[in-house]
């Protein structure tokens, strides 16, 4: 079984939609995807047009998914208002003195996106399966969860919902937030069902960037910092552990093939100050990511 592991990164994400445009493009036909954070969202979106062009033309054209993927991000995503607007201090400063505390940032506009854009039909209607995870923050646990749960886009919404900036997810009364905080890259599940060729792309390289001098008191730009040191050793972990995993599957006779592609330095993106400049930026950093990364493996495989 062919999977597409998409990990977290907010909107490095854009990495990510250039890396699977070159996976696609190269002939990876993925039978499976799973996504967290930001790999949610563009796990969605690319099995929604899987279900679209089969309903539409009876057949899958992934360089075409890949490319509608792409298109999505560079009209969509522009500026920092097109995922979320910042709350009033009033507002803000009320609902927390009330213990109502919901986030710094409102993530109406990203939801509103996503709603219109995916369709239940078509991720009910395609031959591709996908999962996203989010985490319950009661209990602790990621949970993962198909397009077959009646409220599976509220998982998307909680996965992408970056504790502290957005609010958690109530569903089916239990709070949900973003999967990346158990883990950024869900290979663990995609091997527990049953994937034995894995594309894994990730948003942020073995290194942690060191941004010169940086406003500690800014309470977003502190939140993103931790955020950032947390999840790099989270991802560096989930790759070492899905590395090992599958060298011991070789040595026991099963065979496994796990391709990584993560960018060979720290990307670097302004979450509140971010334009479509860079957002085509970093596509194109990863497009060449990616066709970089799959011509070293091929040549290692011959």
């Amino acid at each position: 079984m062919k999977a597409l592991v998409l990990g977290g990164g907010s909107m490095k994400g854009a990495f990510q939609v250039g890396v699977i445009q070159a996976v696609l493009e190269n002939g990876f036909e993925p039978e499976m995807i799973y996504g967290i954070s930001v790999g949610a969202l563009n796990a969605t979106y690319l099995t929604n047009e899987t279900g679209h062009q089969l309903k539409e033309k009876k057949e899958i054209s992934w360089s075409v998914a890949g490319r509608k993927l792409l298109e999505f991000w560079i009209k969509n995503i522009t500026h920092p208002q097109d995922i979320s607007m910042l709350r009033s201090r009033v507002k803000l400063g009320m609902n927390t003195i009330m213990s109502r505390f919901d986030g710094i940032l409102d993530p109406l506009p990203l939801h509103q996106l996503i709603r219109k854009n995916v369709l239940d039909e078509y991720l009910q209607s395609t031959s591709v399966k996908l999962k996203v995870g989010a985490v319950n923050i009661e209990s602790g646990e990621i949970k993962y969860v198909s397009p077959q749960d009646s409220r599976f886009l509220d998982y998307v919404y909680a996965s992408s919902s970056i504790p502290m900036l957005m609010p958690a997810v109530s569903i089916h009364n239990d709070l949900f937030l973003d999967g990346g905080l158990r883990e950024v890259a869900p290979i663990r599940q995609a091997i527990e069902d049953g994937a034995t060729e894995i594309v894994l792309i990730a948003c942020h390289s073995p290194l942690l960037y060191q941004p010169e001098g940086i406003n500690a008191r800014n309470l977003i730009t502190l939140i993103e910092r931790v955020r950032d040191i947390t999840v790099n050793q989270i991802v560096n972990n989930n790759i070492l552990w899905a590395e090992s995993y599958v060298d011991r599957s070789i040595l026991r006779g099963v065979p496994m093939k796990l391709t990584v592609i993560r960018p060979d330095v720290p990307l670097v993106l302004d979450l509140q100050r971010f334009t479509s400049d860079d957002i085509s930026r970093l596509i194109v950093e990863g497009y060449r990511m990616g066709i970089e990364t799959l011509k070293k493996a091929e040549k290692i495989s011959n």
